[in-house]
């Protein structure tokens, strides 16, 4: 009997010590809203900040809480850039890469909507004023990565619609000798 009370006392001995260490392991809060409301936290607590949307071609697109004087290209590097390998594009000519990054901004009491535009290549430097631009709060930055169309790209349109015709025929055909 006294041997059931002694491993009943090492068990929850054992649980209170784990649960003791377990509460000094969990994630701090800004992970929790890192995790949940797809917030991602660039500010320190305490610091003065800005919220900005981040949508599009980035590696990690939402909500960033960034410090205040936070300059476009800062942003984007928190948010891994423009992302443009898709579809299993693994061959890309990066001439023919261009990225368009839009900055929207509502204005509410005046009931007005702005945009600034950006544009450039890879292969070129950023575009006038890109450096200098500083987000603010409540903006959403668009980043949308395109490319030319390539040969290969014809052919992969075109080869399956002459693939159903080829197939097409033949099924007619024997259908029509029988």
């Amino acid at each position: 009997m006294t041997f059931i009370r002694l491993t009943l006392i090492s068990i929850f001995l054992f649980i209170g010590f784990e649960s003791i260490h377990a509460q000094g392991r969990q994630t701090p809060v800004s992970q929790q809203f890192r995790l949940g409301e797809r917030i991602i936290r660039i500010a320190e607590p305490g610091q003065l900040a800005d919220s900005v949307n981040v949508w599009g071609d980035v590696g990690s697109s939402g909500r960033y809480l960034v410090p205040k004087g936070t300059t476009l290209p800062l942003l984007l590097s928190y948010s891994f850039g423009p992302q443009t390998l898709r579809d299993g594009q693994t061959n890309l000519d990066w001439s023919k890469m261009r990225v368009e990054i839009n900055i929207q901004e509502y204005d509410e009491e005046n009931n007005l909507q702005t945009m600034k535009e950006f544009k450039y290549r890879f292969e070129e430097p950023f575009p006038e004023g890109m450096y200098k631009f500083v987000v603010q709060n409540d903006q959403t930055v668009t980043v949308r990565v395109k490319r030319k169309a390539s040969f290969r790209d014809y052919v992969g349109v075109i080869a399956p619609v002459i693939s159903a015709i080829a197939t097409s025929i033949i099924i007619v055909d024997r259908l029509a000798g029988n």
